[in-house]
């Protein structure tokens, strides 16, 4: 045999990866091999493969159970590590943990996206001594994706378990995508938890993926197969520029789908009644551009990537038909996440208000409330990105300074004519107001000495003395938003500030 022959039989052996009977139990299981997922992923092949012989020596171990290099997605480069589940079910050992931090490096060099393809069951106990413990053992995986974090966009795609330490390596992602029956992330199996504390357990209630994505937060999206999750990561990539030094490439233009309720019909003018806000986030962006993120945690309010007038913007809105829009302790944790996500990668932000405020009470306060509440804050105001605030219908109390409220500069505070900005709302201000008063009327004079006084505070917070007031810099006819916006974010472009002069702030959480 020559030398050409005995590479390409050593080639063909490492690209097949692990034992057969490894690939059917994952074809089993829906699971596709890791060279297929990438050629899904990239617009071709990879173009570059690093390490490819990574402990060759050892045919049990080709390219120690994981795959980096180099592709492109949407004629951008990316970098790639993807974990091999036929090769000792994609665990560590000492040249994984190399390859990992040295494609990392080479992110960190060319300032390009990182993406993490994750099936593994962790660290191989037997090299632990190799890959655990030493300045390039598994640490600096870690070490290296807070480094990157805002710096390039960091993409994990979980498509299997992701245990123990490796866990981490979703958790410092931008965002998490998991299918659902295949994909989960804890730092003790079930097994474990059972021996250490005593507790039984499924592996979904522990660490599934639909517990992740609507429980812990933990995971951002939830896919029903493998090509669904591809085809997410792809299009959510679209949005970001390659680094925080560049911004999103504009889109082609499309216009609005059209619709048989406008904007004007769609809202109701009684301030409780329940409304779908993702109505009115579709009539205000561009066609079918809505890539939202966490769609399961925290429903009371949304948060996704779209395009208004084929610019990457940021929406986080408030959601009336889920809990009333009232923000908790999870939905500040949301918001707070993806205004510094958009912040760090110059994507817009605009913010559509409907909020009564926070929720009270003896549960949320010891939840922390306050720390969450005041973490969405501070991630809100220290955003230099354009902001643009609009006051759907209600903006009660601090749910106006979540929301990017006057005070927290946002580069113009918007209000459609169904508004009203107050600490709170006329029924609540009224009983808090004339709750003696009342309970001392005769009963049937109740009704209308309260009807009076919630109309008197109606003309107090009138959007139109707002404006006067120069709370609000302009109050816009409904169907007329979304040329509004498309000329606010043309304008606020060059936007260029720096928030304060410090090292860092002291963040609430």
């Amino acid at each position: 045999m020559s030398y050409v022959d005995d590479l390409h039989k050593r080639v063909e052996q490492i690209e097949h990866g692990g034992l057969e009977k490894y690939h059917q139990k994952n074809e089993e299981k829906g699971k596709l091999f890791v060279r297929k997922r990438l050629e899904l992923l990239f617009d071709d092949t990879m173009d570059i493969e690093d390490a490819f012989f990574a402990n060759c020596m050892d045919d049990s171990l080709p390219s120690d159970g994981v795959v980096t290099g180099i592709g492109r997605i949407n004629g951008q480069a990316v970098c790639v590590m993807a974990n091999d589940s036929t090769v000792k079910a994609g665990s560590w050992g000492k040249r994984t943990v190399e390859k990992i931090i040295r494609i990392q490096e080479t992110a960190m060099k060319l300032e390009i996206p990182m993406f993490y393809l994750v099936d593994s069951a962790g660290a191989r106990i037997t090299d632990q001594i190799e890959m655990f413990p030493g300045r390039r053992g598994a640490g600096k995986i870690f070490h290296n994706q807070i480094k990157l974090s805002g710096r390039v966009p960091q993409i994990c795609l979980l498509f299997g378990p992701s245990a123990a330490g490796g866990a981490y390596i979703p958790a410092f992602c931008d965002i998490v995508v998991m299918v659902d029956g295949n994909a989960s992330m804890y730092l003790g199996s079930p097994r474990m938890a059972e021996k250490v504390i005593g507790e039984k357990v499924t592996l979904e209630e522990m660490g599934g993926a639909k517990m992740h994505t609507s429980v812990s937060g933990c995971g951002d999206v939830l896919v029903k197969t493998e090509e669904e999750a591809i085809e997410y990561a792809r299009n959510y990539i679209g949005y970001f520029p390659a680094n925080f030094r560049d911004k999103p490439n504009k889109m082609e233009v499309k216009e609005i789908k059209k619709f048989e309720k406008t904007i004007s019909e769609l809202i109701p003018e009684n301030q409780n009644a329940p409304f779908n806000m993702y109505d009115f986030i579709d009539r205000i962006i561009d066609e079918d551009s809505f890539c939202e993120v966490k769609k399961r945690f925290a429903p009371e309010l949304i948060t996704g990537l779209a395009r208004i007038n084929g610019k990457s913007v940021g929406i986080i809105a408030n959601q009336p038909r889920m809990k009333g829009g009232v923000l908790f302790p999870d939905s500040a944790d949301k918001a707070a996440k993806f205004i510094q996500l958009c912040d760090a990668f110059n994507i817009s932000l605009l913010f559509l208000m409907d909020i009564p405020g926070f929720m009270i009470g003896t549960k949320v306060e010891r939840a922390g409330i306050i720390r969450h509440g005041a973490k969405m804050l501070a991630s809100m105001s220290e955003a230099t990105v354009p902001k643009v605030s609009v006051v759907v219908r209600k903006a009660y109390g601090a749910g106006l300074y979540a929301m990017a409220g006057p005070a927290f500069d946002p580069d113009c505070c918007l209000a459609l004519p169904t508004a009203q900005i107050a600490v709170m709302g006329p029924e609540a201000a009224v009983n808090a107001v004339y709750a003696n008063k009342i309970a001392e009327l005769p009963e049937e004079e109740r009704p209308a000495f309260i009807k009076e006084k919630q109309d008197e505070y109606k003309d107090n917070i009138d959007i139109y003395r707002l404006a006067s007031e120069l709370v609000v810099d302009a109050i816009i006819e409904p169907d007329k938003l979304r040329k509004e916006l498309v000329t606010r974010f043309d304008m606020y472009e060059s936007k260029y500030v720096t928030f304060t002069e410090r090292k860092h702030g002291v963040y609430p959480v």
